[in-house]
């Protein structure tokens, strides 16, 4: 049998780091330059292995045998002999065949970049819908290498009529792989529907998704935004599972926000189908808050990865918020100012001191508003529950009484107009007045006064 331990997981383990740079893999145009292998490094970290080299190689393309060329792949022996590396670690996706011959090359486990963060995820995911996502991925990724984990098989004298045990137990569990990745899939359409009828019980609230590259400070952002306690972390992928609170934003009331698992270059295509269910949040979202991390070098680059996720999720073009964050910890004025040029509608914030965080919540605001109806509705000033629907769904503008009569000069959203013309004796007209007539003003209801908010979990 090889003596290459092929569990899973690189924690405890000492590694080597290689990178084949493509000639078509260039940055977007006016990037800057991060170290090549900085965030695999920061990958490999985060899964609990420690680097002890690091190695890189310009290529018009990758070698069909082992990715690396001939020589690379021989001073890459070298480097693991003398490191006394337990593992190398390609920032590049490998067939399970390059695996296979490099690790018959090197004698040491090999893995990719996609694996890698398989291995993340799953030490990460905390409920069982996210294990059921990761388990799936995982499965996916090794159906095609089941073989590679039984090297022993050729030394095994096969002929007709003559199966080795090891040949009938690669079969075996080529079944229940398959059978398990079907039942699987299974119970994550159980679950998507589930969240999809979830997510559509809450369209009289209007809804905003934080996304973004991992690491950006999402999170922090959420607990700057809504006091809600989410744990967070200096570390890749943190937040695995979807969380939604009620943000009480001011000057229009309390919405839903909600944060969701970080998006990371080259994010392997079957981790996003497998957390379809995780994203709904996003894709049933009213409004994106795309956060970036302006402090990374890379910053133009995960900009870019993150509309390519959002593409491949079909919600690109959802109106969407770009967020600079951590403005306070950019130490280069020309990476700023370069940011800047690219998006300058981005809203530059910190989340960490509170910095641009109003400012934020005024676009916020704005853009929620974009699409809302002008509209008077008249109802009788007894009607206390259609009184108190507008205010929270709403911006009431004034309110012009009569003696039993009540004009509500308000904006409202077309699907929350449905409710309202549902009730009787209510007129609703297009608003055709001037403001020279202003009543009590939404800012001193007291369903718009940010005080009141309160912040709870949402199912």
């Amino acid at each position: 049998m090889s003596s290459i331990d092929r569990k899973p997981g690189v924690e405890s383990e000492s590694a080597v780091l290689v990178g084949v740079l493509l000639s078509d893999s260039a940055p977007p145009e006016g990037a800057f330059h991060a170290e090549p292998l900085e965030e695999l490094a920061g990958l490999v970290e985060t899964a609990g292995a420690t680097i002890v080299g690091r190695m890189t190689q310009n290529r018009q393309s990758p070698d069909k045998t082992t990715y690396l060329g001939k020589g690379k792949v021989e001073q890459l022996r070298l480097v693991i002999e003398a490191t006394e590396a337990d593992i190398v670690v390609f920032d590049n996706d490998l067939s399970p065949a390059q695996i296979r011959n490099l690790e018959q090359a090197l004698d040491v486990k090999v893995l990719d970049r996609t694996e890698v963060i398989l291995d993340i995820f799953s030490s990460r995911a905390q409920t069982h819908e996210s294990r059921l996502a990761v388990e799936l991925a995982q499965l996916e990724y090794s159906l095609p290498r089941l073989k590679r984990m039984w090297t022993h098989l050729s030394r095994m004298k096969m002929g007709v009529g003559m199966r080795g045990p090891g040949e009938k137990q690669l079969e075996t569990d080529r079944r229940l792989v398959e059978k398990r990745i079907s039942d699987l899939r299974a119970d994550l359409r159980q679950i998507e529907k589930r969240k999809e009828r979830e997510v559509a019980g809450r369209s009289d609230r209007m809804t905003v998704s934080l996304v973004g590259y991992t690491n950006a400070g999402k999170s922090t952002l959420m607990n700057s935004l809504t006091d809600a306690q989410v744990k967070t972390e200096d570390k890749l992928f943190a937040t695995l599972d979807t969380r939604t609170r009620r943000w009480h934003l001011p000057g229009w009331g309390p919405v839903l926000l909600s944060d969701t698992v970080g998006f990371i270059r080259d994010l392997p295509h079957k981790l996003i189908a497998s957390f379809k269910a995780t994203l709904e949040e996003s894709r049933q979202a009213d409004l994106l808050i795309h956060v970036a991390d302006a402090s990374n070098p890379a910053a133009l680059d995960q900009i870019v990865a993150v509309y390519d996720v959002l593409r491949e999720l079909g919600i690109e073009e959802k109106d969407t918020i770009l967020t600079l964050n951590k403005i306070d910890l950019v130490d280069d004025p020309v990476r700023v100012e370069t940011l800047r040029k690219r998006y300058p509608n981005a809203v530059e914030i910190s989340a960490h001191t509170g910095e641009g965080v109003s400012n934020l919540a005024s676009k916020v605001s704005h853009a929620l508003s974009r699409d809302f109806l002008n509209l008077e509705i008249e109802l009788d000033v007894s009607d206390g529950r259609l009184l108190a629907y507008l205010a929270e769904h709403g911006e009431i503008l004034s309110r012009t009484y009569g003696e039993n009569r009540v004009k509500i000069h308000c904006k409202i959203s077309e699907k929350h107009l449905g409710h309202v013309k549902e009730s009787s004796n209510v007129q609703v007209r297009p608003f055709s007045g001037t403001l020279s007539h202003l009543g009590e003003a939404a800012s001193s209801d007291p369903n718009t006064d940010p005080e009141d908010s309160t912040i709870e979990e949402v199912a």
